[in-house]
């Protein structure tokens, strides 16, 4: 064995608090949507929605601070 074949790498996740609370408003927003759907379909379409809606209220936030 070479000198390079043992070497190992650590990997540190730092997402802490914050992930898990981006978590719980995927699930939130998820269970708003999906309460709504009435058909298979729908409910695909309602579990994109939760992921997506970050994205609006980001971009109406900035839009009505004028950034």
């Amino acid at each position: 064995m070479t000198k390079d074949e043992n070497k190992t790498i650590k990997v540190i996740n730092k997402g802490g608090p914050l992930a898990c609370m981006f978590f719980m408003t995927y699930i939130g927003a998820a269970v708003y949507f999906v309460q709504q759907s009435v058909g298979f379909g729908e409910f695909i379409v309602a579990l994109l929605k939760a992921v997506v809606w970050p994205a609006y209220v980001t971009y109406e936030v900035l839009g009505l601070l004028h950034l």
